[in-house]
């Protein structure tokens, strides 16, 4: 019998044919077998093993990518198939619709499966043969594993860490020039598709076409985020690999999150912002000539301009209309960085401005423009003339007449009307004794003017009515004392 079974493989089939002088000879057994009796065997060889066994390890494929193999002491999560040597099955974790989920090296697997997942990396799929001394040996388990049984597990590791993992970051993209890098408190736009381990995606935010916004290191975010996000520079593409204990821990969280899951988030910072900046201004070129005046508040200004994100988005420019753009500055009509930006230079100078978003259009937007953006512009200063104080339509260069009214009745028949009020203006302006504001429609400025004048609104001004702006400001003073 021992010769007949020699070279045998698992699941092989024979019929062994056993002379007398090779069985129980002469004796036989107990009744059983007669004396000189020839035996037939009909064989299936179950399983086979040799006490100098080690665990047997088949590498059925191993990803490209490997960032960690697991080591004695990791947190494991993977699926498995176990079978006897014959092929039988006993045990799959697929039907529980979860991963086995332990540590690796401390006792908690059976001592063939510590030193089979050893080495391995996430996505790898391997075949381990455990001998039963490294497995549940004399005693099997339960009813599904026989004594002395050897066991065969096709495994497919999902994701490992180690409790004592902090967040890795790796740096896929950085742009020339970063200037400034992402601290806590500063508030960040960006892009991110978030992946288990295997490669499973979970979440991305290009899916809403909409970046995720949020203050880091302030709690808003999972810690191990708060983390990999600092440091990070405008348009940099980093990948952060975190831990479950600073993820979503053993409980993860949603249907796509196991729990003790490592997420992997590949992220595009789009921009970030501190609530404290103000508008940065870089000076690209100035005129040759000498600058003896610059911009201020209440100028009016032209000036060409190019609007565009951190990213180099185009979203606005002053060329596609033409003609330069006009504001008054400090009149409300820009936003509240532009109108600064623009303040002290000179005519033909270029700048760079970078807006943050609570000196542009905040955390709503705008129309175009989407909401908490930093804004870069490219401005250019056309022309720029000085504007009126507050409050006023038209300035003298030097004193008004004395008889003003006189001057201003032009048929002298004691009233003012609209034609006779407007032909006196522009007389003004033309002789350079006075100016309207400017950027306005001349006509409508003038006629504002005239409604000012007329009192009483009748249709013309008289003696009484007429009065400077400068004194009806001086009497008010005294109202107020």
């Amino acid at each position: 019998m021992d010769r007949g079974l020699m070279g045998m493989c698992v699941n092989e089939r024979r019929r062994l044919i056993v002379p007398p002088h090779l069985g129980y000879g002469s004796i036989g057994l107990a009744g059983l077998i007669p004396p000189d009796a020839t035996l037939y065997f009909d064989v299936v060889l179950l399983d086979v093993w040799n006490k100098e066994d080690t665990v047997q390890v088949s590498i059925l494929l191993r990803p490209p990518h490997c960032p960690r193999m697991v080591q004695d002491g990791d947190f494991v999560r993977y699926h498995y198939n176990g079978t006897l040597l014959d092929g039988t099955s006993f045990d799959t974790s697929y039907s529980r619709g979860g991963t086995y989920d332990t540590y690796v090296g401390s006792g908690w697997l059976i001592k063939g499966m510590d030193q089979g997942l050893l080495g391995m990396c996430p996505g790898e799929r391997r075949k381990i043969i455990i001998p039963p001394f490294l497995a549940y040996g004399e005693k099997g388990y339960g009813t599904v594993i026989p004594p002395q049984a050897s066991l065969v597990f096709h495994v497919l590791l999902i994701d490992v860490h180690n409790p004592k993992d902090t967040v890795q970051l790796e740096t896929l993209e950085l742009p020339p020039g970063c200037v400034r890098r992402a601290v806590a408190g500063d508030f960040m736009r960006y892009h991110y598709n978030g992946s288990l381990m295997d490669g499973t995606l979970f979440d991305s935010s290009y899916s809403r076409n909409h970046t995720y916004n949020t203050y880091i290191g302030q709690g808003y975010i999972i810690p191990g985020m708060d983390q990999g996000l600092q440091g990070a520079c405008v348009g940099e593409r980093r990948r952060i690999t975190i831990p479950p204990h600073l993820a979503y821990g053993e409980n993860g969280t949603g249907d796509k999150i196991p729990g003790s899951a490592v997420l992997i988030f590949n992220v595009h910072v789009v921009d970030f912002h501190n609530p404290a900046d103000v508008v940065e201004i870089k000076t690209l070129s100035r005129p040759s000539e000498t600058c003896n005046e610059t911009t201020k508040l209440g100028d009016f200004v032209r000036y060409h301009y190019n609007c565009s994100l951190l990213d180099g988005t185009q979203l606005f420019t002053s060329h596609d209309y033409g003609a330069p753009q006009e504001a008054t500055l400090g009149a409300n009509k820009v936003i509240e960085g532009l109108d600064m930006g623009l303040q002290g230079m000179c005519v033909g100078e270029r700048r760079q401005l970078i807006v943050p978003p609570h000196l542009a259009h905040g955390e709503n937007g705008a129309r175009g423009v989407p909401g908490s953006a930093v804004l870069r512009f490219e401005v250019e200063l056309v022309s720029r003339e000085d504007g009126l104080p507050t409050g006023y339509l038209f300035v003298w260069h030097d004193d008004p007449p004395a008889n003003l009214f006189e001057d201003m009745d032009l048929n002298k028949d004691g009233e003012v009307p609209p034609e006779e009020f407007s032909t006196f203006i522009k007389a003004q302006v033309s002789e350079g004794k006075g100016r309207l504001m400017p950027g306005q429609d001349p006509e409508k400025t003038i006629g504002d003017m005239f409604q000012n004048q007329d009192r009483n609104q009748d249709g013309k001004i008289t003696v009484e009515e007429l009065k400077l702006k400068s004194d009806e400001d001086q009497e008010r003073v005294h109202e107020e004392l």
